[in-house]
C-alpha cells in the first residue's frame, strides 16, 4: 500500500528539468547532473527521485503515493532515449542507483552499479561489447565459450552487481565477497584482479550467487525492475545508516534533509584499455595551486578509484593514452569552474574513447587550499572579496594554526605516500576503528592504519589524529573524508605491507606493531617511525609578526593576510581576549585582540601567594584579615600594571574574584590525612588543624552554587575593596607613564540588582579617592551568568555600565548541568540520540541559553541606551556562536588568544552574511 502523499505530487525529475540551485529537492548530485545536462556536457541520461520522496518513505516505511507510476514513466522515457530496455536479454539497458544529499557525504550512503544484469542479460551485455553470443555460467548446460575482453567485461560487471547489491541492499557481509575474490586471485596465482579472465569471473559470479543465497535465504533476484526498486529503497534507508548519522553529526548536517536518488544509464570504464574512469579537480584541493590534478584508472569502474582498491595514475597520464578525451576533459573542467566560479570536483568515465561526465560539485578542499583559492578567484575577477570571505571559515583558520614537523637529518622517511590532507600527526599505530576509539577515549593519540578505509571506519577516523593507508589516492575515501574533517591523511603508501589480523605492518625491513609510534606528514606524504618534533605553522608566525605578508613568497600567508584584512574592515563586532598574564595579553594583541574581555583575578592568587590566602581564610580578627589583604594589594597592583601596559590604549575588563576561597586550599580529604599522619608522629599540627577546621567550615555540597562571586565579596569584608584599589592604582600609575588603559571592573555572579548596587557604592568611593584628577575613567559592570540576572536585566542595567555574558555558567545553570560531571557522564549519549547536535558548552544553545542572552541584551539596552555588551565565555571563540552574538547586537566577543584570529574572521563573515541577507 502506498504511503502518504498525493498521486499528482511530483517526485521524479528528468535531468533536463532541474538545475544547480535545487539541491534541497534534487540533492547535490542530482542538481549538478541537471546543471551539466543543461550546459550541453555529455551526461548519461537519467532522472532523480527527490528528497521529498525519501522523507515520505522514511516517515512510513512505504513509498509515497504516485512514486511507482512516476518511476515507470521516467524509466520508459530513459529506455526510449537509449533504445534499450532495462535488463533486456538481447540488448540490455543497465543503470546505476546513487545517493545524493544536499550536502556532500562521501561514501556515507549507498550506490549500486550495473542494475539490470541477470543470468540472461549478461549474455546481451557481452554481445553489446562485441563478445561471444553465449557466455553461459559455469555449471550451466552449455560449454563455456572462448573468453575475451568483452566477455570478461560482462562477467566482471555482473559480479560487481551481485557484490554491491548483496552488501548494500541485503546486508551480506562485504568480507564474504572479498574472500571469494581473494580465493579466485590466489587460484590464478595473481594479486591483480585484472589478471582474472572471463572464465575466472564466471566462476566468481557463481561463488557470489552462492554467498548471496547462503546469507539471504533467496536466490539473487533476476527481475530487473525488482533490482531497481530494492536498490532505490536501500539508498533511501541508507540516510539513517549508522555511518551516515555519525558523519552528519560530525559535520553538523541536519538529520531531516533526506537524500535524493539518481538513476543514471550506465557507461562503462571497464571495457578494456581504451576505457577507464577518474576523478579530476580544477585546482589542487590540497594546496590550492593551479594546474591539472586528479587520478585516472584504466579499465575500471568509478568505485575502484574512490575505494582505493587499485592505485591510480596521475591524470596527466591520460594525455598519453587518449589525448582526445584528455583535451575534451580539460575544456569541460575550465567551463565548469568558470560556471560555478569555484574549485570543481569532477567524476568521469571513458567508454571506448567516448568521454562521459558523471558528476561535478564544488570540491572539498583543505583549509590552506580554501584561503589560497579564494584569493586566486578574486584576482581572476570571478568573485569579490566579500564572497572570498564567505568561502572560508574559522574552523579552517584554526586548522592552519596547527604545528608542523621540525625535521633534521635524524628523521628519514621510511615510506612515502600521497599527501592527501595536510598537517602533522603523531600517534600510536592502531589497525581497527574500534581500537582507535578505545585508545583515544583513554587519552592516547593514535594513527589509524588501514589498507584502505571504508565508510565503516568513520568512528575510528574521527578518533584518530591521522590516517595512513597503503592504497588509494587523493580522491580515495580516506582522503576525501579526512580533508572534510581537517584530519591529517597519507594515502597510497604502497611500500607498507599491512597485516590487519596480525596488527602489524612491515616497511623497509622493519616490523611496526600496534602501539608503536609513527609520524605522518599530510603535506609531503612522508611516513616516519617514532615521534618527530613539531614547529609552529607559518600562519601562526604571520600572526606573531614574524612573517611579512608583503615580502613572503608563501601563497597561503598572503591569502590569509588579504582575507583577514577584509574581515577586519567589514566586521562590526570587536574582538577581545581572555588573558590573566602580561604574556597572554601581549600574544593576544599580536593576534589582533582589541582589549581584554576577561582578566580572571583568582589566577593571581596561585603559586607562592597561597600562604597569603591561607592567612586571609584563617584570620579571626579584623587586623589579621587586613594584614593579609594589605600584603596582597601590592602584588595585585603589580599584576595589573603589567597587563595594562601591554594593553595600553585598549579596554581591560577585570573580573573580581569568583571561585570559593577553599579552592585555593588543599582538598578536605588530603588535609585530614596530613593531620592524622602528623599527629601519629607527634608533630605540631596547630596550623594544619586550623586549616582543616576552616576547610570543613567552608565545605559546601554544591560549591559552584554556593559562596562565590559577588556573595564572597559581600561576606568577606575588604576583599573586593582591595582588588578595586589595586585596579585603580595600577590604572593611575600607567596613565602617568602615557600607557593608560580603560579598566572595567566586572562583578561576577550577580543575580539581583541590590548585590551590584552594594558593591558599586563601595567601589566608587575607592575609585574617586585613588583616581582624583588623573583623568582615569573606571567603569563598573557585571557578568550576566545567572538566569535570574538575564531575566531582570532591565533592573540590573540601572546599576551597570556594561554587561558581559558569562556563557559557561549561564549554560550550566540554564541547563542544570555540572559541566565537570556531565560531559563525560552522558553527553556522548545525548549526542548519539540527537538530543544535542553539538555540546552546548562548545557552541551556544541559541534556542535556550541564547534566548536568555537576547532578552538581557534587549531589556538592558531599553533601560540604559548604549549599554556596552560583550561575551567572555568560551563561546566567544566558537564560529557559530560569533554569528549569533553578531545577530543579537553585542559590541564584542572575548576568547583565548589563539582563538582571536578565528573570532575576527567569523565576525567579518557574520557582517557580510547579514549585509547579503539584508540586500535580498
Amino acid at each position: 500500500m502506498a504511503a502518504q502523499g498525493t498521486v499528482d505530487h511530483k517526485y521524479v525529475y528528468a535531468f533536463a528539468e532541474g538545475n544547480k540551485d535545487q539541491k534541497d529537492l534534487l540533492g547535490g548530485k542530482g542538481a549538478n547532473l541537471a546543471e551539466m545536462t543543461n550546459l550541453g556536457l555529455p551526461v548519461p541520461p537519467g532522472f532523480t527521485l527527490t528528497t521529498e520522496a525519501c522523507k515520505a518513505f522514511l516517515a512510513t516505511g512505504e513509498e509515497p503515493a504516485g512514486l511507482a507510476e512516476q518511476l515507470s514513466v521516467h524509466l520508459g522515457r530513459l529506455e526510449q532515449a537509449m533504445g534499450r530496455r532495462l535488463g533486456a536479454p538481447d540488448d540490455p539497458l543497465l543503470v546505476s542507483v546513487r545517493s545524493g544529499a544536499k550536502f556532500s557525504m562521501p561514501g556515507m550512503m549507498e550506490t549500486v552499479l550495473n542494475v539490470g544484469l541477470n543470468d540472461r542479460s549478461v549474455v546481451g551485455l557481452a554481445r553489446q561489447a562485441g563478445g561471444s553470443a553465449d557466455p553461459t555460467p559455469s555449471g550451466g548446460s552449455a560449454d563455456p565459450t572462448p573468453s575475451g575482453d568483452a566477455d570478461r567485461f560482462a562477467w566482471d560487471s555482473y559480479r560487481r552487481l551481485i557484490q554491491m547489491f548483496g552488501k548494500t541492499v541485503c546486508d551480506v557481509p562485504g568480507e564474504a565477497f572479498e574472500h571469494a575474490l581473494d580465493d579466485a586471485k590466489r587460484a590464478k596465482g595473481t594479486t591483480n584482479d585484472l589478471d582474472l579472465d572471463a572464465d575466472d569471473l564466471r566462476g566468481l559470479v557463481d561463488a557470489y550467487k552462492r554467498i548471496f543465497s547462503e546469507h539471504t535465504g533467496r536466490e539473487f533476484p533476476q527481475d530487473p525492475r525488482e533490482q531497481l526498486d530494492l536498490a532505490i529503497r536501500a539508498v533511501f534507508e541508507s540516510w539513517n545508516a549508522e555511518r551516515a548519522v555519525v558523519y552528519r553529526r560530525q559535520e553538523r548536517i541536519p538529520a531531516d534533509l533526506g537524500t535524493a536518488v539518481n538513476v543514471v544509464a550506465m557507461v562503462f570504464g571497464n571495457l578494456g584499455s581504451d576505457s577507464g574512469t577518474g576523478v579530476a579537480f580544477t585546482r589542487d584541493p590540497a594546496s590550492g595551486a593551479q594546474g591539472i590534478y586528479g587520478d585516472y584508472l584504466a579499465n575500471a569502474q568509478g568505485e575502484d578509484v574512490v575505494a582505493g582498491i587499485r592505485n591510480t595514475v596521475p591524470l596527466q597520464e591520460l594525455k598519453r593514452v587518449d589525448e582526445k578525451s584528455y583535451d575534451e576533459l580539460l575544456d569541460y573542467m575550465a567551463r565548469l569552474e568558470g560556471h560555478y566560479k569555484d574549485l570543481c570536483d569532477i567524476e568521469f568515465t571513458i567508454e571506448r574513447g567516448k568521454l562521459w561526465m558523471l558528476q561535478t560539485r564544488v570540491g572539498k578542499r583543505t583549509a590552506a587550499a580554501a584561503f589560497v583559492i579564494a584569493g586566486q578567484l578574486v584576482d581572476e575577477g570571478l568573485i569579490d572579496l566579500d564572497e572570498a570571505l564567505h568561502r572560508v571559515n574559522g574552523a579552517q583558520l584554526a586548522q592552519l594554526m596547527f604545528p608542523r614537523f621540525k625535521l633534521d637529518h635524524e628523521f628519514q622517511p621510511v615510506a612515502r605516500g600521497i599527501g592527501a590532507s595536510p598537517g602533522a600527526a603523531v600517534g600510536k599505530v592502531v589497525f581497527t576503528s574500534a581500537r582507535a576509539v578505545e585508545l583515544a577515549g583513554e587519552g592516547e593519540a593514535v594513527i589509524l592504519v588501514r589498507r584502505e578505509t571504508n565508510p565503516d571506519d568513520l568512528n575510528g577516523m574521527i578518533a584518530a589524529r591521522g590516517i595512513l593507508t597503503s592504497r588509494g589516492g587523493k580522491t580515495s575515501h580516506a582522503a576525501v573524508v579526512a580533508r572534510g574533517m581537517g584530519k591529517t591523511c597519507v594515502s597510497g603508501a604502497d611500500e607498507l605491507d599491512i597485516d590487519i589480523p596480525g596488527r602489524r605492518f612491515t616497511v623497509a625491513g622493519q616490523t611496526i606493531g600496534e602501539g608503536d609510534v609513527v609520524s605522518i606528514d599530510g603535506t609531503t606524504g612522508n611516513v616516519y617511525l617514532g615521534e618527530v618534533p613539531v614547529m609552529p605553522s607559518e600562519v601562526v608566525q604571520y600572526f606573531e609578526g614574524e612573517l611579512d605578508p608583503e615580502r613572503t613568497d608563501d601563497a597561503l600567508v598572503r591569502a590569509v593576510h588579504r582575507i583577514m584584512t577584509h574581515a577586519d574592515a567589514r566586521r562590526r563586532l570587536r574582538v577581545r581576549t581572555n588573558a590573566d598574564t602580561a604574556a597572554d595579553a601581549a600574544r593576544a594583541r599580536r593576534f589582533g585582540a582589541e582589549g581584554i574581555g576577561l582578566c580572571r583575578t583568582e589566577h593571581m592568587f596561585l603559586g607562592d601567594r597561597r600562604e597569603l590566602v591561607e592567612r586571609l581564610i584563617l584570620a579571626r580578627e579584623e587586623t589579621e584579615r587586613n594584614d593579609a589583604l594589605g600584603a596582597l594589594l601590592p602584588l595585585q597592583r603589580a599584576d595589573f600594571v603589567k597587563i595594562f601596559r601591554e594593553m595600553a590604549g585598549l579596554p581591560v575588563t577585570v573580573r573580581l574574584i569568583d571561585p570559593p576561597l577553599h579552592e585555593f586550599l588543599p582538598p578536605l580529604e588530603q588535609l585530614a590525612v596530613n593531620v592524622a599522619v602528623a599527629q601519629e608522629r607527634g608533630e605540631d599540627v596547630a596550623k594544619e588543624e586550623a586549616l582543616l577546621a576552616a576547610v570543613r567550615r567552608m565545605h559546601e555540597q554544591n560549591p559552584m552554587l554556593g559562596l562565590r562571586g559577588v556573595r564572597l565579596g559581600l561576606v568577606i569584608p575588604g576583599l573586593f575593596a582591595m582588588q578595586v584599589r589595586a585596579i585603580a592604582e595600577a590604572a593611575v600609575e600607567c596613565a602617568k607613564q602615557g600607557l593608560g588603559s580603560g579598566p572595567e571592573i566586572m562583578v561576577p555572579l550577580v543575580g539581583a540588582v541590590q548585590e551590584l548596587e552594594t558593591v558599586r557604592t563601595e567601589a566608587e568611593k575607592i575609585i574617586a579617592e585613588v583616581v582624583g584628577g588623573s583623568g582615569v575613567e573606571v567603569l563598573i559592570g557585571t557578568m550576566i551568568e545567572v538566569p535570574r540576572a538575564a531575566l531582570t536585566a532591565g533592573q540590573i542595567a540601572e546599576a551597570a555600565q556594561f554587561f558581559s555574558f558569562g556563557t559557561n555558567d549561564l549554560t550550566q545553570m540554564g541547563w542544570g548541568f555540572s559541566r565537570d560531571d556531565v560531559e563525560g557522564a552522558f553527553f556522548w549519549r545525548y549526542l548519539e540520540l540527537g538530543i544535542f547536535g553539538i555540546s552546548p558548552f562548545e557552541s551556544i544553545d541559541a534556542d535556550g541559553v541564547g534566548r536568555l542572552v537576547r532578552i538581557a541584551a534587549e531589556e538592558g539596552r531599553a533601560a540604559r541606551p548604549g549599554l556596552k555588551l560583550g561575551v567572555c565565555g568560551e563561546h566567544g571563540g566558537d564560529p557559530d556562536s560569533v554569528h549569533f552574538f553578531h545577530d543579537v547586537g553585542l559590541d564584542y566577543v572575548s576568547c583565548s588568544p589563539f582563538r582571536v584570529p578565528v573570532a575576527r574572521l567569523e565576525a567579518g563573515r557574520a557582517a557580510v552574511e547579514t549585509a547579503g541577507s539584508d540586500s535580498r
